[in-house]
């Protein structure tokens, strides 16, 4: 399971908090964490992951400023490039989970969206993590990006927003079964 997010999203932060139960429910439903494996949001998934008792990944990428590695990590990967690191995250997912998150989280999320419109990768869904939170990204989709014809309703279909951590993992259950069943397993 990927989960993106902000790094600089203190500890003492309820976004934290959130994402440390995402985690371990995602844990709970069987799933490993994967995340960039640096700290704030990621930090919380991998550490829900870990309380939780399943896999947790980190694919950290080496910058300047602001990206160390977080504690909660059973499988530690350093990435030089973005590019490799993003092939990663695709290759193994069955949905990405998205938190508060700044630049980096918004291009994640646009490129997941990309790849799945454009049949790159097989439609999952992208879930967007924080009632509240992604309301003016929503509005604008639907009333510029959609009521101008730039994307079709059905680019919007896969993507969800929960706030509730079990129904986050519902949601990616839902999906693995579906993708598990299309490949007649």
């Amino acid at each position: 399971m990927t989960v993106f997010g902000s790094a600089r999203t203190p500890r003492d932060h309820s976004h934290y908090a959130l994402m440390r139960h995402v985690g371990a429910a995602l844990g709970r439903a069987g799933f490993a964490v994967v995340t960039g494996g640096g700290g704030g949001v990621m930090e919380a998934a991998n550490r829900g992951a870990k309380d939780a008792g399943a896999l947790s990944v980190g694919c950290n990428i080496e910058l300047p400023h602001e990206q160390g590695q977080n504690d909660y990590l059973d499988i530690a990967l350093r990435f030089r490039h973005f590019f490799v690191r993003k092939v990663m995250f695709v290759r193994y997912a069955c949905a990405f989970v998205i938190g508060p998150g700044g630049f980096g989280t918004l291009d994640e999320l646009f490129e997941s969206l990309t790849l799945i419109q454009t049949q790159t990768i097989r439609h999952f869904p992208v879930i967007l993590v924080g009632d509240g939170e992604w309301d003016g990204l929503l509005d604008w989709l639907r009333a510029r990006a959609l009521a101008d014809h730039r994307i079709e309703p059905s680019d919007l279909t896969e993507l969800r927003v929960a706030s509730d951590p079990d129904e986050v993992a519902r949601i990616v259950v839902a999906a693995y079964g579906r993708q598990l069943q299309e490949a007649g397993r």
